[in-house]
């Protein structure tokens, strides 16, 4: 037997100091991890989110543009994300993800530490393994910029998911946690965050309406968006989404019957990509996006910190007064016009050259305003070089109103290409409160994006007519009151037109016919200081003179401030500020803007109502009579056609008693027309526009559009406004012309008894 040496030997003394030094390393280990886990927890490594941040996790949220019927027109966002309550889930979702991410996920506080000491042991043997919770993935979604690829920063993120993940926990009930996911993970392609903008790309529906094979394929690509995408990897996407099924299998979260008639169907994408041009009204959501951004500047709106909103990043919601469908009728009446419109349009220019002689400047200016002239001129191109470069043929995407189309085109070619490509844009909105509730300004946002509805002017033509004969109703004219109707110079100026419904003239008739000769008369009786006084509280913004020439719309307006004043003569003489927005809520639901129209008294109501009355007989038997017989709109309807010098600029401005609709038609360049007035007027241009879109608003029953008449003003008229009751049924068509012209008064009634 060997004989164990007493130096060998381990004395009590020994084992005591062994045991004690022992349990200072591992003491000394927890309070290492301790003062490691509290430095982590005071943000020595990195700060980590205040409760505050917990109660209010920020994220790049798109705020959403809503329509009155409660529907999402559209979204502003630097990611394309909207979030959704736990209700708006389908449960085929929560079961998908559970089963998937972390089976465990109601049964820990945040941390699976069963999961997390297997996932060690798997990385130490080279098996790696994910083992963050669907808390922890919440946290790093929320208060991180992204996986930390440095291992040593990585094991510090990972502590700090732990610390924030329990902090989640224990502010949040599982739902919540479960729908905070939801909205905050990214779907790679497309700028897809949330499941609500994954649902609308992916499958075109809302996550609530997600079968369980579409909910495991979104989950799924969860792991890696990329090397599971459903587009690019259609197979691998397949076979994950497969996995998925089986996961909620194995959880009894449903049956293998049930994931087995999953797994048999096609993925079934139905794409809708989103861009900021697609979808309804993007016109109208650019310029309420910039009209916002001033409003909350002028009115110092700000978030609780002091800082501005972000439309982009905020989730605020803007409540609008846009109806959807009618955006939809609006859209699609221009579509429906200006196809065929274009195609006049086009023949025109078949066989000719409108950019020779003068009009040659016009592709210059086009040139020089091009992002292309000005890429060339940062990168030293001198003239010369630039205009060289603009006449080789590259790759171009152009407007068609077949669709836009992929082609070969010189730079310059591409520009005579749209300045020949007609525009058009419209507005409607109800006079009575100001709500706009369609807005078109403009035929594609993809290719022109300049909004010429709000943002553009052009000039008015007749449309500018009625402020003239306001004025001369309001300080007593009749609308029977004759008055000449030939070509006379006043003051050096001498106006343009024909005699059309003879000389004289009833006023009534005279903007019937649109008579420049009785107008141009009439503005030099009541004074163009007037008119354009009257002009200005109607609403309009733009420059209007002091010059006779305004009453024949020589000045420039927007569709949107011509629609507004339309809509006082309508509204009793009363402008209501065209409005857009009902109110902006923050993320929350917290109202933080709300603003009441201004309302100006323009014009007696009377007066007003006498002014609709002849609008009417514009439709009835002026020069807007197509209304009637070519659109079978015989409901009361006014209206009044525009157009100016050279067919440049066609207009028409359409009253009901609830809706005052306006429309413009014209080219980029005013110098660009129909050489014939048969396509280029008013009447031809723009008004089926307006007729097209009212045939669809009245047929649809839910918008409830009535076609009643325009209501008088209360007490009545004092006035007599059916020249048909007076001797000779109006002035003008007196054989004589025995009307007393220096009266503005009415002639002598058929029946005294009718009074004036």
């Amino acid at each position: 037997m060997k004989r164990v040496s007493k130096k060998n030997q381990l004395t009590e003394g020994d084992i005591k100091r062994y045991t004690f030094n022992f349990w200072k390393i591992i003491i000394g280990i927890v309070a290492l991890g301790f003062l490691f886990i509290l430095s982590i927890r005071l943000g020595l490594f990195g700060k980590l989110p205040s409760f505050s941040d917990l109660e209010n996790p920020k994220s790049n949220l798109a705020s959403e543009v809503i329509t009155d019927d409660h529907k999402v027109l559209g979204t502003y966002y630097v990611q394309n994300r909207s979030n959704v309550k736990y209700s708006e889930l389908s449960p085929y979702l929560v079961k998908a993800l559970v089963s998937t991410e972390d089976k465990r996920f109601y049964d820990h506080s945040g941390i699976d530490y069963s999961r997390t000491f297997t996932v060690i042991f798997h990385t130490l043997t080279g098996n790696k393994q994910g083992g963050s919770t669907i808390t922890q993935q919440l946290a790093l979604n929320l208060f991180s910029d992204g996986r930390q690829k440095n291992f040593l920063k990585r094991i510090i993120q990972k502590f700090q998911e732990w610390v924030t993940a329990v902090r989640l926990e224990r502010n949040y009930t599982k739902d919540e946690i479960v729908t905070m996911y939801f909205n905050t993970v990214d779907f790679g392609a497309y700028n897809t965050f949330g499941i609500k903008s994954a649902a609308r790309t992916y499958f075109n529906t809302t996550p609530d309406k997600l079968t369980a094979d579409q909910a495991a394929l979104l989950v799924g690509m969860l792991k890696g968006p990329g090397a599971y995408s459903p587009v690019r990897f259609p197979e691998k996407s397949k076979i994950r989404r497969n996995t998925v099924l089986n996961n909620m299998v194995a959880a009894n979260f449903i049956s293998a019957e049930e994931a087995s008639n999953a797994k048999e169907k096609p993925l079934g994408l139905e794409l809708k990509i989103a861009n900021y041009g697609e979808g309804l009204g993007p016109y109208f959501r650019a310029v309420l996006k910039d009209q916002i951004k001033k409003e909350f500047a002028n009115l110092k709106i700000v978030r609780a910190d002091g800082t501005p909103y972000d439309l982009d990043r905020d989730g605020l919601k803007i409540y609008t007064t846009i109806n959807m469908s009618m955006q939809q009728y609006a859209e699609d009446a221009q579509k429906e016009w200006m196809k065929q419109l274009q195609s006049k349009f086009s023949a025109q220019w078949k066989n000719r050259d409108p950019f020779k002689g003068d009009k040659a400047k016009l592709l210059i200016s086009g040139m020089k305003r091009s992002d292309r002239y000005r890429i060339l001129r940062e990168e030293g191109l001198n003239d010369d070089e630039i205009k060289k470069a603009f006449n080789v043929k590259v790759p171009m995407n152009i407007f068609t109103w077949k669709g836009s189309k992929d082609t070969m085109m010189t730079p310059m070619d591409s520009i005579k290409y749209n300045k020949l490509m007609l525009r058009n844009a419209m507005m409607s909105m109800e006079p009575k409160t100001g709500h706009i509730k369609a807005w078109v300004g403009g035929i594609d946002f993809d290719h022109f994006k300049y909004d010429q509805v709000k943002m553009g002017t052009r000039q008015v033509g007749s449309t500018a007519k009625p402020f003239t004969y306001a004025v001369a109703i309001d300080n007593g004219y009749s609308p029977c009151y004759s008055i000449p109707n030939y070509q006379q110079t006043y003051n050096g100026w001498t106006p343009r037109g024909n005699a059309q419904g003879g000389n004289p003239i009833t006023l009534a008739k005279a903007l019937a016919y649109s008579q420049n000769f009785a107008t141009a008369y009439l503005v030099h009786e009541v004074g163009a200081a007037e008119v354009a006084a009257l002009t200005k509280r109607m609403g309009i913004t733009s420059d209007v003179p002091n010059y006779p020439s305004i009453s024949l719309g020589a000045y420039e307006a927007s569709v949107f401030d011509m629609v507004g004043a339309y809509s006082a003569f309508v509204n009793q003489g009363t402008w209501i500020e065209p409005t857009a927005i009902l109110r902006i809520e923050d993320k929350n639901g917290t109202p933080i803007y709300d603003k009441a129209p201004k309302v100006v008294k323009a014009l007696n109501s009377e007066s007003a109502y006498i002014i609709v009355d002849m609008l009417k007989k514009v439709v009835s038997q002026g020069t807007a009579r197509r209304i009637q017989w070519k659109y079978n709109l015989t409901n009361p309807i006014g209206g009044k056609t525009g157009t100016t010098n050279d067919n440049s600029d066609a207009w028409f401005i359409g009253i009901t008693p609830e809706l005052v609709t306006g429309v413009w038609t014209g080219a980029e360049d005013r110098g660009i027309s129909f050489d014939r007035m048969e396509y280029g007027q008013g009447a031809a241009a723009a008004m089926p526009v307006f007729a097209f879109f009212m045939q669809k608003v009245y047929k649809d029953s839910n918008l409830k559009y009535t076609k009643g008449d325009f209501e008088q003003p209360q007490g009545g008229l004092t006035r007599v406004i059916d020249c048909n009751q007076y001797w000779g049924g109006g002035g003008s068509d007196v054989e004589d012309g025995s009307t007393d012209s220096s009266s503005k008064e009415e002639p002598k009634l058929k029946d005294d008894r009718l009074g004036f």
